[in-house]
């Protein structure tokens, strides 16, 4: 009699083991199947990526090889082709092409080039060197209202570039004939704890200049002095990654 209650409850037992593989095994395998098809995305995602890295250095290095021999042209379809690639190396690449626009005079792209390389990185060196780029070309024929709209943000707190700034847009006010606003600026980075030694320089021949009458040709001068140079080739890795720039050297003109 024991023996047949043990046989009952075995097939019980086997009866819902078999519902459960029958509710359950489905479910587990739609869960497998999805998390395969995810495993591949990411690898296939991860691949291209480090492709198009690969090919934005390789143009990048084309571009900058073809600029230091005089070749304008290919550089700046090399510098195309690496901010179509995208990646850490477009930003770079959009202000070479910045740069290239400028020397041959056409200021209006040049502007468009640089506001677009400061959008497209969010490392806060490089983002603010190329919006600071564009501000020095739209002083010479924006209004002060647009020159201050581009540079009050990158004068804020924290701002990687605060001291240049601020130095431009106290230029930019004394080129607006604000020479009280503009000798109080200038006052401010002569005094400033962490404004680089060259700007608390050139701030202290303003002031002078403003004293002694003798402003008028200040604007140039503080903006060629004031021009950053664009990153080389070597800041790119540290840029691909939203680190700051490793390294700059002068390459297209500011």
């Amino acid at each position: 009699m024991v023996d047949v209650f043990e046989q009952v409850e075995e097939e019980l037992r086997s009866e819902r083991y078999r519902r459960l593989a029958r509710t359950w095994l489905p479910v587990l395998g739609g869960v497998l199947a999805v998390a395969l098809v995810a495993a591949l995305a990411w690898w296939g995602w991860q691949s291209y990526v480090t492709s198009q890295a690969d090919k934005a250095s390789a143009a990048y290095e084309k571009g900058v090889e073809a600029l230091q021999s005089g070749k304008s042209a290919e550089a700046d379809a090399a510098f195309a082709e690496a901010v179509k690639a995208g990646g850490g190396y477009k930003v770079l690449a959009l202000m070479q092409q910045g740069g290239l626009a400028l020397a041959d005079k056409k200021t209006t792209e040049a502007v468009a080039l640089f506001d677009e390389a400061a959008k497209a990185t969010r490392d806060p060196i490089l983002s603010d060197m190329a919006a600071l780029k564009a501000a020095f070309l739209v002083m010479d024929t924006g209004s002060l209202e647009d020159v201050q709209k581009r540079l009050e943000p990158l004068a804020g707190d924290k701002r990687p570039l605060q001291p240049f700034a601020q130095e431009a847009l106290a230029m930019a006010q004394l080129q607006h004939g604000k020479t009280a606003e503009a000798r109080q600026a200038f006052v401010q980075l002569q005094l400033g704890q962490d404004v680089p030694d060259p700007v608390r320089q050139r701030a202290q021949a303003a002031v002078q200049a403003i004293d002694t009458g003798t402003a008028a040709s200040l604007p140039a001068i503080v903006k060629a002095a004031a021009a950053l140079p664009t990153p080389a080739a070597t800041a790119a890795p540290a840029v691909a990654a939203d680190a700051a720039p490793a390294a700059a050297a002068p390459a297209a003109r500011p």
